[in-house]
């Protein structure tokens, strides 16, 4: 079967907030997934109260589209009782899945809200046909496959399992050092516990070597040596590349995969829309039968924070490569300097908010859902009573700003590159 005959995959997209779910829908996501105050993989994200999470949902389903809420940590007994009453809550709220880990969970969502879509979360590991089948037999929509697997290993499940059963897979973000996140650095370094959704992040700290003693120490803490032998005197042994399958996308829909799902939660609204809208514009393209991918799309990833980028484990064995970093920290993003609130065409004036300083003579990109960054200078500025001014000093202030062609409300202004004179 031809990629442009294979139906749509899904874009699933990461929602850590409410302005980030906004910026993914709007920049083309067909799904989101977001969490509560508990129970979730990411307690460190903003997530989304009762309250915000009805809104999320109405919203979302207002412009079609879906919601999942992940449950996907791994509860002990004493916390049974507030997960039921949770699972009971989100029942009423009707999301149109959650997405859990632990066979428990998993029990007991088929016991109080049978009627509940479940998605198999990326923490249960699925990593053969009869891992996917024994959780579609359970009752399982969907399974998110284990990261460690490969392009072809993939093919073979998706060959091997009803249809009726769906596969999804990260295509974009951050990887663990340790399998799909089962690690315990962060509880042994600072007593928060990765499987409980607090972890630290150990292995993105910045360490040194001890050269005397062949000794890992990690810059603020010094007390805690981690044994090990290394080069150069500095070492992110433990950090993973960032994946990014944006130049295979036709390989993926080609593999049957349903849902191509987004890292970040923890990102930015940035970060959100301008990863989003350039799968958005990947996924399309192949739609159409376009197997090359544009240039365009590379350079909108590179303007967001970010590692290495690797393709992960679809091209190479998890037994055999670690994929870590070979430079140093994140390449950072582009600032976040404005969203668009409105737009008059009758003076060409965009009213926007402020989440950056902006200050005249600024090259600036405009980011539009479908199209990458445009191109332009700040010229003038004006404050929200309309009198010019210099800059945009004050957080969330609202200014108007000349643009040399129409915009939305939503779109993003970003920094620009500085373009030297000949």
């Amino acid at each position: 079967m031809k990629t442009s005959d294979r139906p749509a995959p899904e874009l699933l997209s990461p929602a850590g907030n409410f302005e980030k779910m906004e910026a993914a829908i709007r920049y083309g996501a067909n799904a989101v997934y977001l969490a509560g105050h508990a129970f979730g993989m990411r307690s460190a994200a903003d997530n989304f109260s009762d309250e915000e999470l009805a809104a999320a949902i109405a919203y979302a389903h207002e412009r079609g589209v879906r919601v999942y809420v992940t449950v996907n940590t791994a509860p002990r007994d004493a916390e049974y009782p507030a997960l039921a009453a949770y699972l009971r809550r989100l029942g009423e709220l009707a999301p149109d899945a959650l997405i859990v880990a632990d066979i428990g969970v998993f029990s007991l969502c088929r016991e109080l809200i049978p009627e509940m879509e479940l998605h198999v979360s990326t923490q249960a590991n699925s990593v053969s046909a009869a891992d996917v089948r024994a959780w579609g037999r359970l009752g399982a929509k969907r399974v998110v496959l284990s990261r460690e697997l490969t392009l072809e290993e993939i093919r073979a499940i998706r060959a091997a399992v009803p249809l009726g059963t769906e596969l999804e897979c990260f295509i974009h973000g951050s990887m663990c050092i340790s399998y799909s996140g089962r690690c315990l650095l962060s509880n042994y370094l600072c007593g928060r516990d990765a499987n409980h959704g607090a972890c630290a992040q150990p292995c993105r700290w910045e360490y040194k070597i001890r050269p005397t003693s062949y000794e890992l120490i990690e810059r603020e803490r010094p007390d805690m040596p981690i044994p090990i032998e290394e080069t150069a005197g500095e070492t992110f042994i433990m950090s993973s590349r960032d994946l990014s399958m944006i130049a295979h996308v036709p390989e993926l829909i080609d593999a049957g995969i349903a849902s191509f799902k987004i890292e970040g939660r923890m990102k930015s609204a940035y970060y959100t829309a301008v990863v989003t809208n350039a799968y958005r514009m990947a996924i399309d393209a192949a739609l159409r039968g376009e197997t090359q991918p544009d240039p365009l799309w590379l350079r909108e990833l590179a303007s967001v924070s970010h590692r290495e980028y690797d393709t992960g484990y679809f091209f190479a064995d998890s037994r055999k490569e670690a994929l870590t970093c070979r430079e140093s920290g994140y390449i950072r993003e582009k600032a976040y300097l404005a969203t668009v609130l409105s737009y008059d065409p009758a003076t060409g004036e965009a009213k926007c908010v402020q989440r950056n300083k902006v200050s005249v003579g600024d090259p600036m990109e405009l980011l539009t859902p479908g199209k990458g960054g445009q191109p332009l200078f700040c010229t003038a500025l004006f404050d929200e009573e309309h009198q010019p001014i210099p800059s945009t000093p004050h957080p969330a202030m609202i200014f108007y700003l000349p643009v040399p062609f129409p915009v939305q409300p939503g779109d993003i202004l970003r920094g620009g590159e500085v373009i030297p004179k000949s």
